[in-house]
């Protein structure tokens, strides 16, 4: 924008050749409605009006206009009454370089295009920060994965062998066994490394939510939509999503994400237009999906699109001497958190104590017998009392609180389901759980 017509014509012939749009003014007054409709890449602005023709005063109160309207603006200034002052007063206000006139062709268009690639890369990342906070991940995690066994070995393996690709993933295990944060190492050695990684857990989204959670909505969309919400498969758009649970998925669930994958779109709760996505999908699960198919609780053409390739992760009990790697990393960490002293080599009765024990929790829960164990010692030598386990005895002889508890769940349920005739939500009202939780039980019990 300028106020004298020869400069904006000259401009506007000498842009036009190089831009996919170009608008000049002659009043500055317009600004505001500029950036309303326009949204343009680049703003060069004079600095000298006809009210005041020299010191730019005029044009500084624009530029303090245009970044009050939009924060992320990129400024170029320009003017005949150059000096060094005046330009480091215009990039101390905002502007982002500044243009003498009259103008060399070529430093023109060099200064425009290095601001363009500046909004952009702004752009960029106010968009990662909107992706980042929509999903409710912190930016720059990284991730290590223990292990030196040869079950691991064959799962880095596999990792390395699809690191070049963007192949759906499905990894399989037990609870405890760590599927989150394979799935969080195989998008770090992806092609994809540098894009968002989401994760949803699907069986804590109730069916009545499942749309809004991963597809999003409109402000307006319903009564407590107060303001646009992307999903979780919008957000991670060029990245990653992890669904986790994906056995947890009900039918209704399972058809809806089905559809979004085939096509490659989504469209928001309270939208006309559909939106394309490109995201890569890692989903895990602790079920036999292939039994749940079986039982027509699963969809196999879902199935056929997940496990592009499948990765079982193995439990602890079959990892050899990862559990000692494993406890001593937790070890260490949890002493630099409670400021142990411990730092040495173990006892032997407290390795011996550790590989005996069968470990049905896996990883996370040797993860919380180190910390609990840590606490226990306060400070000093780690013993074998301060790892709580059930007696050899117990466990043989099925009395243990845990192995109880579980066979009265399951007989519960049962109960329940027969009650009812089968009827999974009046069952679920029953034992006092959600429809949802039920049908994870269920799973679990092989029910």
């Amino acid at each position: 924008m300028d106020d004298n017509q020869d400069v904006l014509l000259a401009l506007n012939l000498l842009l036009e050749s190089c831009a996919e749009q170009v608008r000049v003014t002659a009043h500055p007054e317009q600004i505001v409605r500029f950036l309303e409709e326009f949204d343009p890449d680049v703003i060069l602005l004079d600095m000298n009006y006809q009210q005041d023709a020299m010191s730019g005063r005029e044009g500084f109160n624009w530029l303090e206009q245009i970044r009050q309207a939009d924060p992320d603006a990129v400024v170029v200034c320009m003017t005949a009454y150059a000096d060094v002052e005046k330009a480091v007063q215009a990039i101390r206000a905002g502007a982002v370089d500044f243009i003498s006139k009259p103008w060399e062709k070529e430093k023109l268009l060099a200064t425009l295009s290095t601001a363009v690639e500046l909004r952009r890369n702004r752009l960029e990342l106010k968009n990662l920060k909107r992706q980042l906070s929509a999903v409710g991940v912190p930016e720059g995690s990284g991730v290590s994965v223990l292990g030196e066994s040869k079950a691991m070995h064959q799962v880095f393996e596999m990792i390395d062998k699809i690191r070049n690709t963007t192949a759906n993933v499905l990894i399989t295990g037990e609870n405890g066994t760590g599927k989150d944060l394979i799935a969080r190492l195989i998008h770090e050695r992806s092609p994809r490394a540098g894009k968002i990684f989401a994760s949803v857990d699907l069986g804590a989204i109730p069916e009545s939510l499942f749309e809004s959670e991963l597809f999003g909505y409109e402000k307006g969309a319903f009564t407590d939509a107060r303001r646009d919400k992307p999903g979780r498969m919008e957000a991670a758009r060029g990245g990653t999503l992890f669904l986790d649970e994906i056995g947890n998925l009900s039918l209704t669930m399972q058809a809806k994400l089905l559809t979004a994958i085939e096509k490659q779109q989504i469209t928001r709760l309270g939208a006309i237009r559909p939106m394309m996505i490109d995201v890569r999908l890692i989903s895990a699960t602790n079920a036999h999906l292939g039994q749940i198919v079986d039982k027509k609780l699963f969809r196999q053409d879902l199935l056929y699109r997940l496990n592009t390739i499948e990765i079982e992760i193995p439990p602890l009990r079959d990892r050899g001497d990862d559990l000692l790697l494993l406890t001593s990393h937790f070890l260490h960490r949890f002493a630099r958190k409670y400021g142990s002293e411990f730092g040495g080599k173990l006892p032997r009765e407290v390795t011996v104590k550790l590989k005996n024990w069968h470990w049905p929790g896996n990883v996370r829960e040797l993860e919380h017998a180190v910390e609990r164990a840590v606490l226990l010692s306060q400070g000093k030598e780690i013993k074998p009392e301060h790892f709580m386990f059930p007696s050899a005895q117990k466990v043989k002889g099925n009395s243990t609180g845990e192995f109880d508890l579980m066979k009265i769940e399951k007989e519960a349920i049962e109960r329940a389901i027969r009650h009812t005739d089968g009827n999974i939500s009046r069952s679920a009202l029953l034992l006092g759980i959600t429809r949802y939780a039920l049908h994870r039980k269920m799973q679990k019990y092989n029910i």
